[in-house]
């Protein structure tokens, strides 16, 4: 007669997840929003500079984030989100669409590092003359960056995503910082519908949206 292996008595265990940041959203929210999205259970670590100080020289890179997965750290906020979109599947249907989705992301950190000293002056980590800076550098990027993602979002069929016919991170991810951007420059992309599509139809999403209303409040 044809034996059967014996079925395993143990049951799968879930690893643990950990996500350290700062008490602000940055680049890390993208990872909260799929960690809630999925149903999985984290620690949502939020460390004030005095405590980040403590524990600085035990960090891969000496910065956070970091996400603990079953106590081994995982660094660099794009890293962590890749690794849990793989993991959760917001990636792309495609190794094709995964790697647009990067693209996009690849570019979003061009663009924000040409507004970094915008941020850090009008939430008060730099002197600065912020309208000017908007004006200089803020409203060519945001018309460059966001001509992309319009045109993206057109030749996927306007379908309120970047990528594909899903959700991925970098819907998740765009959406979140549009709001940020919004609140500090009203209006800013108004003239790029489709951006604005994708933003509505991924915050209105009930699983984000129960995120959003959870979260603390906190800026970027």
């Amino acid at each position: 007669s044809r034996q059967v292996a014996p079925r395993s008595s143990h049951k799968q265990i879930m690893p643990s997840y950990k996500l350290s940041y700062f008490p602000g959203r940055g680049m890390t929210e993208v990872s909260r929003q799929m960690l809630h999205l999925s149903g999985t259970l984290f620690e949502d670590n939020r460390l004030e500079m005095d405590e980040w100080a403590k524990v600085k020289e035990s960090a891969p890179f000496g910065q956070l984030p970091l996400l603990h997965v079953d106590g081994k750290p995982l660094p660099q906020s794009f890293a962590i989100a890749r690794y849990l979109a793989k993991l959760f599947g917001f990636a792309g249907a495609t190794p094709f669409e995964a790697a647009w989705v990067d693209a996009l992301a690849d570019q979003m950190k061009d663009y924000l590092g040409e507004i970094k000293q915008y941020l850090l002056v009008a939430y008060g980590f730099a002197e600065g003359d912020k309208e000017q800076l908007q004006k200089e550098v803020v409203d060519p990027a945001i018309h460059k960056f966001f001509t992309i993602l319009e045109t993206r979002a057109k030749e996927n069929g306007s379908n309120g995503h970047f990528v594909g016919n899903s959700l991925t991170w970098i819907d998740l991810v765009v959406s979140d910082h549009i709001e940020i951007l919004e609140g500090l420059i009203p209006n800013a992309v108004d003239a790029f519908p489709l951006v604005k599509e994708v933003q509505r139809k991924t915050t209105s999403c009930p699983k984000l949206k129960e995120w959003l209303d959870k979260r603390p409040v906190t800026t970027w």
